[in-house]
């Protein structure tokens, strides 16, 4: 059920809720979460040292080398991810939390972006991973030419985030963390609570092409490098909707692991974005309404990607269903496009299967 405008669980609530509920490995709430800070906080001291090879994406150091070249060393050493959480849009002035911020690194690229005028507010348990972001706000801040610190890192959990307020957040990234959590439904919940009507998440998280068996997912070892607690890709992109964010859409995939321990099942690193409004048609339909790309965004003038079956050719008239209309002209996306008004309803859209899409992007038909 969509929670209404309004829908603001209290934070303490929902921790007492959480720890009346089972859990799948290790056994209980705060055994898991013991578990996890001491993997993160004092089992791994740099990227090297994962096992496995889910979380040590290099997407976005690669994507955003003139900015990274600018943090210290040790934070980006502790950079756990799976691929990269920061749109490839224009981000400035904006209000950004970024769940399970770990060292920092995204938090620090995302401060760059969003300039002095915007804000970045990393959310992270483990207080070894906090000491480290925390550190070095000074030096990084010095190195972007910042006058006052536009960063700060709290020490709290991504399922409730009791110190963010409601509605005050226009983008909510994470990179590889939600699937940590026992309880991603609190997460997503989380997310609508905190964002602003207009508002986005995007996530790059660990996906299965099929529900995880039980023993790798009591496994803590593969629970810690990001696999043992990934959801089915279906579920994840239902507990989304479920949160309030009706179409939610892969924008990336990449096949991360398989055959893992004998099981015969596959893992991906997917990116997925989804906007806070309401209304969303259930199905994509016809309104007979046509976008336009202006080409109008620095870093993509020729084709903007909005997922991995929608992407704008610079002045080319593109049919849309209502859904991907209201992404288009209701959010922070609306100065890239020219979208026509929705006439009346044609029935079901003419729907395209998504094309294969790669960290760089997709391409195909609309919807």
């Amino acid at each position: 059920m969509t929670p209404p405008p309004d829908h603001q669980p209290r934070a303490k609530d929902m921790e007492r809720e959480l720890s009346d509920r089972p859990v799948t490995a290790p056994s209980d709430l705060q055994e898991a979460r013991s578990y996890l800070k001491s993997y993160y906080g004092r089992v791994l001291q740099q990227t090297a040292d994962l096992e496995r090879k889910a979380c040590c994406a290099d997407t976005t150091a690669r994507r955003h080398a003139s900015i990274v070249r600018l943090i210290p060393d040790e934070v980006k050493q502790r950079n756990y991810g799976c691929g990269c959480a920061i749109p490839d849009d224009d981000l400035s002035g904006m209000q950004v939390l970024d769940l399970g911020s770990g060292a920092g690194l995204d938090a620090f690229i995302l401060s760059r972006l969003v300039g002095p005028q915007g804000r970045v507010r990393g959310i992270d348990m483990t207080q070894e991973q906090l000491a480290v972001s925390r550190r070095n706000v000074a030096p990084v801040m010095e190195a972007f030419g910042h006058g006052r610190p536009n960063v700060e890192f709290l020490e709290d959990y991504i399922e409730t985030a009791e110190r963010i307020e409601h509605g005050s957040v226009d983008l909510v990234v994470s990179d590889c963390v939600i699937n940590l959590s026992p309880f991603k439904e609190r997460v997503f919940e989380t997310i609508f609570r905190v964002l602003r009507t207009g508002g986005e998440f995007y996530i790059s998280d660990i996906v299965a092409d099929r529900r995880v068996p039980e023993r790798l997912a009591r496994d803590p070892r593969l629970v810690a490098e990001c696999l043992g607690g990934a959801l089915y890709e279906h579920d994840l992109l239902d507990v989304a909707r479920d949160a309030g964010f009706g179409d939610p859409r892969v924008v990336t995939r990449r096949l991360v692991e398989e055959d893992v321990h004998g099981e015969p099942i596959r893992f991906f690193s997917i990116t997925v974005r989804g906007f806070k409004l309401h209304g969303w048609d259930r199905r994509c339909e016809d309104y007979g309404q046509v976008a336009t790309y202006r080409g109008s965004c620095a870093a993509q003038p020729a084709r903007f990607v909005l997922d991995d079956h929608h992407v704008f050719e610079a002045g080319r008239p593109t049919p849309v269903c209502r859904n991907t209309a209201r992404m288009l002209s209701e959010t922070r996306l609306a100065p890239y496009f020219d979208v026509t008004s929705p006439r009346r309803h044609l029935g079901l859209f003419a729907c395209g299967a998504p094309a294969p899409a790669s960290e760089a992007g997709g391409t195909g038909a609309c919807c």
